[in-house]
């Protein structure tokens, strides 16, 4: 198995559908931004090729070359997003759901009708570089798995309970039902109502505020790509402690100078002890002592119906590999299994013969990389039990014949917390 965000390049196209004017273009080489972009006329025959099949009816969605893989979707008729990776190992799904978080960071911050109805290409130009800050974590190599996945990042607080009920009567008292606390990009804490934002906004409001420079607050016009594309909603955001931040969504109510630091501190200085306990949860996702087994390196545990995970590489010390490759290791075997083995996820299209094959689809699945020998190469192993799949990365002295029973004691073990 490859290991995707290896070295390599990626180019992510933005066109204007009915003239093929180009937006703009990013790109990113092992993570990192690049200037190097690419010529007109490669442009102008990746849209072509694209357009001529639209033409003929064929809807061109992907194609692979020796060390590329290209990517084609267009939205609304209006716009047309094209990725071209060549970092090794790179999948469809994992392309097509980059496009698809990209279109909707478009929508984020310019809104639908501007996307839609373009009547003047240089004035939409200039408005989606406001996006580019955005649209550019997602090209990098992120500690979060949300936009992959299209789950939440979540980390499980020591004193969740104290938080949310802090969180629930601060909401009330500034008069927004839609109020997180968040943590390096990950939900530690939110309402009811936070919890039902559709996709792909629930993803996009953290992976914005990570992406936008520290402040003690701000107040931010965004639109929600899926609840309200149209008409914009303000995400306002305060700094508890550096890295800790409640984010809030409202409408022209409450103005922003009316969360003073008196208010703040009448519902957070009591809880100062707990809200900096969370702050090493950012990479470690669970509780310190939480108790898992000495050879899990890495782990993914995704609520599908939720729409919820707990993503970690920060276990077991200074074993190999690093952070980052397990990080690559972990989302590439995530693409592998729900592109190849596990049913199609809530919301996801069925097709007709993944639905005849419905009794024969697999519940669990290992893989070695190396030689299937003790002390050599890792393991990775899937598991799926109802509405919850766990995916962990183990290290090489994990004996293949015991991974379902270990992946199936950890799963029992981290069910109570998602």
């Amino acid at each position: 198995m490859g290991e995707e965000g290896t070295e390599g390049m990626v180019h992510l196209l933005c066109l204007a559908a009915s003239s093929g004017v180009p937006l703009f273009c990013r790109s990113s080489r092992g993570g990192a931004p690049a200037r190097q972009q690419l010529p007109f006329s490669v442009i102008g025959s990746l849209n072509g090729v694209h357009m001529f099949g639209q033409n003929l009816e064929v809807q061109l969605s992907s194609a692979r070359t020796e060390d590329t893989t290209v990517v084609w979707k267009s939205f609304h008729d209006s716009i047309t997003l094209i990725v071209l990776s060549s970092e090794e190992g790179t999948s469809e799904l994992r392309l097509e759901r980059l496009l698809q978080m990209v279109f909707g960071a478009m929508v984020l911050l310019v809104g639908l009708e501007e996307l839609t109805n373009i009547r003047n290409i240089e004035r939409l130009k200039k408005e989606l570089r406001a996006s580019y800050r955005l649209i550019d974590s997602f090209l990098g190599n992120s500690e979060l798995i949300g936009d992959l996945t299209q789950c939440v990042d979540c980390v499980v607080p020591p004193e969740g309970s104290l938080l949310q009920e802090a969180l629930s009567g601060f909401a009330e008292a500034v008069g927004t039902a839609f109020v997180s606390l968040v943590v390096s990009g990950r939900v530690v804490a939110a309402t009811e109502s936070w919890w039902r934002l559709g996709m792909p906004e629930a993803v996009l409001l953290l992976w914005l505020v990570g992406s936008l420079p520290p402040q003690a607050a701000r107040d931010y016009p965004v639109y929600l790509p899926h609840g309200s594309p149209m008409v914009p909603h303000r995400l306002l955001t305060l700094t508890l402690l550096p890295g800790l931040e409640l984010c809030l969504l409202c409408g022209p109510r409450p103005p922003l100078s009316q969360l003073d630091a008196q208010l703040l501190e009448r519902w957070w200085q009591p809880l100062l002890d707990p809200l900096r306990a969370c702050l090493p949860l950012g990479p470690r996702a669970l509780p310190g002592g939480f108790p898992l087994h000495a050879d899990i390196l890495g782990l993914l545990l995704l609520h599908l119906e939720l729409k919820r995970c707990l993503f970690t590489v920060e276990l077991s010390g200074d074993k190999e590999p690093s952070p980052g490759q397990r990080r690559r290791l972990l989302r590439s075997f995530y693409t592998l299994v729900t592109a190849t083995y596990f049913p199609p996820e809530p919301g996801q299209p069925e097709k007709v013969e993944e639905a005849v094959h419905r009794a024969q689809v697999p519940r669990a699945c290992y893989l070695v990389s190396g030689p299937e020998e003790p002390g050599i190469g890792w393991r990775l192993v899937a598991l799926q039990l109802g509405p919850r799949r766990l995916l962990l990365l183990l290290s090489a002295q994990s004996p293949t014949h015991g991974l379902r029973g270990l992946a199936t004691h950890t799963l029992h073990a981290l069910t109570p917390l998602l």
